[in-house]
This record gives structure tokens, sequence and C-alpha cells, in this order.
């Protein structure tokens, strides 16, 4: 099942947490709605500041620790070439790789399940002696409406926002 909508992945993730006798606290879930109710990546930054609405007292740690929580349970991903945080939308299969397709002019991030590269890279673990835990595999490139924009040869009569450029990676 690939779960989209904020109010089943909070059910998901609040059912998983009563599974696993793990507290999902308040905050917790606050920041799981704020990450699932965002399209694509964010920083914890930016979640600070959203968060900031409904707890005004709310710091830097209180975002990270709420961060590092939802990462152990996988209900999120981070980006790592963005310095930024995607939910999951396989987090029922506790084990799973996924290929993050992550957007160089619009930011946008789709997670897709990686079946075939996830088999290579359990043998090249099991093959090393490797105990494979986790593993994200992190593409850029262009999404479907950016290839679209790019390839646009009428900027002065079209719909497009050509405003947006190549966003640089975090490297």
């Amino acid at each position: 099942m690939n779960i989209h909508s904020p109010e089943k992945i909070l059910s998901q993730a609040e059912s998983i947490c009563q599974q696993r006798n793990v507290r999902l606290t308040p905050q917790r879930l606050e920041v799981l709605r704020l990450m699932s109710e965002h399209h694509g990546a964010i920083s914890a930054y930016d979640l600070l500041d959203l968060l900031r609405a409904s707890e005004p007292q709310a710091k830097p740690p209180t975002v990270y620790r709420a961060l590092d929580f939802l990462l152990e349970q996988g209900f999120v991903h981070r980006v790592e070439s963005t310095n930024s945080y995607v939910v999951c939308h396989h987090f029922e299969e506790p084990s799973h790789t996924s290929a993050m397709l992550i957007c160089d002019r619009c930011g946008a991030v789709a997670e897709q399940h990686a079946e075939g590269v996830e088999a290579i890279l359990k043998s090249l673990a099991h093959s090393g002696g490797f105990a494979l835990t986790n593993s994200v595999i992190e593409a850029h490139g262009l999404c479907s409406n950016c290839v679209e924009v790019e390839a646009c040869q009428h900027q002065d009569a079209c719909q497009h926002d050509h405003t947006l450029g190549t966003k640089k990676r975090g490297r």
C-alpha cells in the first residue's frame, strides 16, 4: 500500500507506534503532520518555522528530536544531498530500499521503490559480510513538469513559471 494523504500517513504512523510500543508524542505527530502536508522535502529549519505557528516556544532541538524519532521508526527519509527530510510513502514495509528522484529545478522529491536495486545491494552487502539496515538512493535530474518547462519554446506566451532556475546541490 502506497500512502499519500496526510490522514492516512498519521493514522498508519499511530497504528505502527502502538504495535511497536513506542510513544508518538503530540510534538512528533505534529512534525509528521506538517511534513505530510508539505509536498516534497523540507529542511529542519523550515519545519521549525511551521511548528512555531502552533508552538511558539519551539527550538531547533525540538524538531531534531522529533525527526530522529521519525527516522528511527522509518516514517521519514533524510535527503542527504539537500540536507532535508521527506515523508516515506512505504513505511508499512519496515525494510525497503528507496530511490529519491530529486528535481534540481523545483526541488520536488519523489520516492520510488527500488526493488531491482535492492536485490543488488543485498547481494553486495552479503558478499562483503555487511549487515545492511537501510539504504536510500538519491538521483538528481528534472521532474516531468520541469522537463516540460525547460523544453518550452514560447516563454512569452505560455503558462509556465520560467523564473525558477536550476537549484544548486548542497554537497
